[in-house]
């Protein structure tokens, strides 16, 4: 069975407070959203980035959590 969908869409402002790797944003109908994802090198660094030193005591997290029960 096929349906066909005839839009019109007018859109004056469009606002996108974020969007991050994983972020679908639509507007209007879609039949099959197919994922993609594209990894570049546009730095044309040899080898992956160092880790992230940073001590125990000084870590906070954006997110207050609850102590472990």
């Amino acid at each position: 069975m096929n349906f066909f969908v005839n839009q019109n869409i007018v859109i004056h402002q469009l606002r996108v407070e974020g969007i991050s790797n994983s972020s679908v944003l639509q507007i209007g109908s879609a039949g099959v959203i197919k994922p993609l994802s594209n990894l570049y090198n546009t730095g044309a660094y040899t080898e992956p980035a160092p880790d992230l030193e940073v001590p125990q005591s000084e870590f906070s997290p954006y997110v207050p959590l609850a102590p472990p029960s």
